[in-house]
């Protein structure tokens, strides 16, 4: 018995009046939609993915795209993606695998939340005539300075303070590895954080040599794996950052199918050519708050405590205690990943069904590392699903020293957001060790555009600053009264200690 096949997602049409036959559907299409034959253009509409290449490269604006043309009978229930995925695993037996981040219409916290504004009492302020400091230190802050002052009125600090990383924005570029990306798609935003005096994560997949001039803007990352790392490449980051767990994929790996495991990526992880590299659930060294505060010590005592050492945690129901226990371990700054953070490759019942939203997991953290009289112990940062600025500014008003983006970068690279990652077939060189699909990508041009989407996050911060009556991001950093909840239940209202509109 056959199971059949299941309507289209998406079908492809050409209008054949305006096609010229000038082929750029055809080559550009990685996934095999378009074809030749009897010199006449084919579709295989049951291939596409909707990344939109052909779309943008069609000189004559000859084709078009339909979603869901002939769709299933609608149920409540049995939703078309619940039945699909029944099918797919009846053919199959196997995990099914997902790109990007979480697909479920949960409510997005962000989008119940508004930025206060003053008017009279307390006048807004003008970033265009008053300046506005954004510079952002991550990591551990003394609870007091002690300094003495000699005849000449020349100061001389007294307190030790500990390695910090200067941001100029409080907006970083998340960890994206060498191997889930491509190395033009790295590279551009590695040149992009140099550009806007910012930091990029590496990933759990190593340093390739062509980021090296960029090193003292990026923050090396370890994961369960170990991929990649030896001396060399913890000297060369300016930060270093322990991956825990992942937004996407709490309670889980990596994984980074074999298909992406070129040359380069083969010999910049340190793993056999082709292989699958997938990380362990835990990492083996690791079973306690004792055993993580270990790790960075010993990262530290490798690097001669030059650099800080940042811990990253997917968002999960007891994130503030984690938080607080990792703020005690000599770590510098705690990174929160939220469940709507994106991923190159996840199981996708674990994307869509696990986790928590980064609002409520920031706010948590933050209001426990003050009940504790902690907060200056160590930084935190916000990851996982952050769209905007006004994100980012809420973000900061619920707790967090900064924020990592990860998926809007790529979509400043170009990338429409069609979830296949994990294929490497990325059409538009993002997601592909291919090299003639990785070639696609201009690394000055793609830096200039992921540089360009910073600055203008940028300016949009201090502009909902200046509205806000403040001019200085140590004034809306954990600032809750700077925030209003609209149409949130009392429940969570009291988890991310904000005050209905009106009130």
């Amino acid at each position: 018995m056959s199971l059949g096949s299941v309507p289209l997602k998406y079908k492809i049409s050409i209008d054949r009046d305006q096609c010229m036959k000038c082929m750029r559907c055809v080559d550009n299409c990685s996934y095999g939609v378009y074809r030749i034959e009897d010199d006449k253009i084919i579709i295989d509409s049951r291939k596409c993915t909707a990344c939109h290449r052909c779309i943008s490269m069609c000189p004559r604006d000859a084709i078009t795209l339909q979603e869901r043309p002939v769709d299933y009978r609608s149920h409540p229930l049995w939703t078309v993606e619940a039945r699909e995925d029944v099918i797919n695993q009846a053919r199959t037996g196997k995990i099914i695998l997902a790109g990007m981040g979480n697909a479920v219409d949960y409510p997005i916290i962000f989008d119940r939340l508004v930025l206060d504004a003053c008017q009279v009492t307390n006048p807004s302020i003008d970033p265009l005539r008053e300046p506005m400091e954004l510079r952002t230190y991550l990591g551990k802050k003394p609870s007091k300075i002690e300094f003495t002052r000699d005849d000449k009125g020349d100061i001389d600090l007294k307190t030790e303070l500990t390695p910090n990383l200067k941001l100029d924005t409080p907006l970083m570029i998340g960890h994206m590895s060498y191997g889930a990306i491509s190395l033009n798609a790295q590279l551009s935003i590695a040149k992009a954080a140099k550009k806007s005096g910012t930091f990029m994560g590496t990933g759990e997949g190593g340093m390739h040599e062509a980021i090296y001039p960029y090193q003292d803007h990026s923050i090396v990352q370890i994961a369960s794996g170990r991929f990649g790392v030896n001396i060399d490449y913890l000297e060369r980051g300016a930060a270093i950052e322990i991956k825990v767990g992942q937004g996407a994929k709490p309670g889980i790996g990596g994984h980074l199918p074999g298909e992406k495991v070129c040359t380069d990526v083969s010999c910049t992880r340190m793993i056999p050519l082709g292989s699958d590299a997938i990380s362990p659930a835990p990492h083996h060294d690791i079973y306690s708050i004792e055993d993580l505060a270990q790790l960075v010590r010993s990262l530290k005592e490798a690097t001669e405590w030059k650099k800080p050492v940042f811990v990253k945690i997917a968002a999960v129901h007891n994130v503030a205690a984690i938080a607080a226990g990792i703020a005690r371990s000599d770590a510098d700054a705690v990174v929160i990943d939220g469940f709507k953070g994106g991923t190159g490759a996840a199981p996708k019942v674990f994307r869509d069904s696990v986790g928590m939203p980064i609002e409520a997991a920031v706010a948590a953290v933050d209001q426990k590392l003050n009940d504790q009289g902690i907060r200056n112990e160590v930084s935190v940062i916000a990851s996982g699903g952050i769209r905007n600025s006004g994100d980012l500014a809420k973000s900061i008003a619920l707790g967090a020293d900064a924020v990592y983006i990860g998926t809007a970068s790529l979509i400043a690279l170009g990338c429409r957001v069609c979830g296949n990652c994990y294929r490497g077939l990325c059409p538009w060189g993002i997601a592909t060790q291919r090299e003639d699909l990785v070639d696609r990508i201009d690394p000055e041009v793609g830096s200039e555009h992921v540089a360009n989407l910073i600055q203008g996050w940028t300016l949009e911060l201090s502009e909902l600053m200046g509205a806000a009556g403040l001019n200085s991001i140590e004034s809306l950093r954990g600032n809750r009264s700077r925030l209003r909840s609209y149409m949130l239940d009392e429940g969570l209202m009291d988890v991310l200690q904000v005050d209905s509109v009106g009130a």
